[in-house]
């Protein structure tokens, strides 16, 4: 957890030392073309997803075991462990079960999100085309709602089951279908619009805000490495805002969602019969795929704009 501290701190440092180094502007950005930061957002989506994959599978496993009784214990307790027992066990593509439907939603997803998100700030911008930090949440909250009812919702519930099952993508895809029929692809959904809307708004306002500081108002241009930093910072200050939501959201999807009524019920249970704790359970894997992740895909995101900015087309 030091370390996360310390990439906030890092950009704290680099937002401070910007602020004070130019004056602000108040020319109003010009509004870019949609298709740039959607076209952008697949690549770096696509990108993230696979470096970041291990720490996820790993999160995962963790958030699925309950400590309530009758729960049997898994035979590691970190990601560390956790990373080292299934490549001794299983081999270290066991790593990426459950890759295959998140690779394949990862790319419009990324496009959704960072695409709806520059639709939606540009709908919220005032008249000298600044945005508060709230109207970033709100274009982060709208742009992850959407990407989680679209392409989250169906794609998470089969990743969660099939390494809770520990199958391939077509088999445990199959194996839902045969089970639970459609309806369990869609199995948590209110969930996970819950959980992504929230990390999305809380991210996004971030790393605006970062930028905007960093960059002062854009008239300077965001290097990778402040990029990198922004998304990390952004990544560590989600997670931890909404963890919660996510724990609700993997439990919801998992093989055993049909104890819990609803959302509100799993949340009630969680915290009745495990205690708060247990809404933070795989906090440090998440962080550990989420940090490094959110740094990658921003960078990604930001380098990749600048470069298809040189076309026409996305002008």
């Amino acid at each position: 957890l030091n370390l996360y501290f310390i990439v906030v701190l890092v950009s704290f440092f680099i937002m401070s030392s910007s602020a004070t180094s130019n004056s602000t502007t108040t020319t109003p950005p010009k509004k870019k073309n949609p298709w740039t930061p959607m076209a952008a957002g697949c690549i770096a989506g696509g990108i993230e997803a696979t470096c970041v994959w291990p720490m996820e599978f790993i999160k995962t496993q963790l958030q699925l075991h309950s400590k309530a009784a009758g729960g049997a214990p898994l035979p590691y307790n970190g990601m560390l462990s956790g990373l080292s027992y299934y490549v001794r066990t299983t081999g270290f593509f066991s790593l990426y079960r459950g890759l295959a439907p998140t690779l394949i939603g990862s790319i419009p997803k990324a496009g959704i999100r960072f695409g709806l998100n520059a639709i939606i700030k540009d709908s919220l911008r005032d008249a000298e085309g600044k945005l508060t930090p709230g109207k970033n949440f709100v274009a982060g909250l709208g742009a992850g709602v959407s990407e989680a009812l679209v392409i989250v919702a169906p794609v998470e519930t089969v990743k969660t089951k099939c390494i809770e099952l520990n199958m391939p993508f077509v088999s445990g895809f199959k194996h839902i279908l045969a089970t639970e029929g459609i309806g369990g692809v869609y199995q948590g959904a209110a969930a996970t619009a819950l959980k992504q809307g929230s990390n999305q708004g809380l991210r996004f306002m971030w790393f605006n805000e970062y930028k905007r500081i960093v960059t002062d108002d854009g008239e300077k241009k965001l290097t990778p490495l402040m990029g990198l930093f922004g998304g990390m910072s952004a990544g560590c200050f989600s997670t931890i805002g909404n963890n919660p939501f996510d724990v609700v959201k993997t439990r919801m999807q998992g093989t055993r969602a049909s104890k819990y009524a609803n959302t509100l019920d799993c949340f009630k249970q969680i915290l009745s019969k495990e205690g708060v704790g247990a809404l933070y359970a795989g906090v440090v894997p998440r962080l550990g795929r989420v940090v490094p992740g959110q740094g990658i895909i921003f960078m990604s995101f930001e380098t990749i704009v600048q470069n298809l900015e040189k076309f026409t087309i996305f002008q």
